[in-house]
């Protein structure tokens, strides 16, 4: 079914774009909002992803459904990257820095099936950019250290500091999470 709407797609058929949209919005959504907390800017990066998808279907080689999702879901991490990267201005926080400023976190791992998947989410949207991305981009989209930081222009260390505080940050924040139920 995906490899005949991107077929209409390519003869131009608004009907099929449509489809298409309802048919991935809530993922691709979820994708954006992992990077672009903030509403109003992940909508305007959603929308550019958009564009971005429709005119690059024509050239697009059509590898099976899975293969497209995928290509979907990195166009949408890319566009949300591009933002924070000129937008937003990503700042990753020097190892001296976190380490005076949260020197009272614990190693050990909360027990995170206490919280609920939306609280999850909320404490990673509250994440510092630097941390939140690194985060997406180490867990979420599978890629490594070095490709983080050829990605975002910064040292293999730099991105493994960010995602070692970035994980003592949640870890901090649901241990928080779990006291107030109590």
């Amino acid at each position: 079914m995906v490899n005949q709407l991107v077929e209409r797609i390519r003869n131009k058929d608004q009907r099929a774009m449509s489809e298409l949209y309802q048919m991935y919005i809530g993922e691709l959504s979820s994708v954006c909002y992992r990077y672009i907390p903030n509403s109003d800017d992940a909508k305007d990066v959603l929308q550019n992803s958009f564009i971005k998808i429709f005119t690059a279907i024509p050239s697009l080689e059509y590898r099976g459904e899975e293969a497209f999702k995928g290509w979907l879901m990195r166009v949408v991490a890319n566009e949300a990257l591009m933002f924070l990267r000129t937008k937003k201005k990503l700042l990753f926080v020097e190892q001296d820095e976190i380490k005076q400023k949260q020197a009272d976190i614990a190693d050990d791992t909360p027990a995170t099936e206490q919280i609920s998947a939306d609280q999850l989410h909320q404490l990673i949207s509250e994440l510092p950019d630097g941390y939140r991305t690194v985060l997406n981009l180490y867990v979420f989209e599978d890629y490594s250290h070095r490709q983080i930081a050829e990605l975002l222009g910064i040292k293999e260390g730099t991105s493994a500091s960010q995602l070692y505080y970035a994980k003592q940050w949640l870890a901090r924040r649901i241990k928080e999470l779990i006291i107030e139920k109590g």
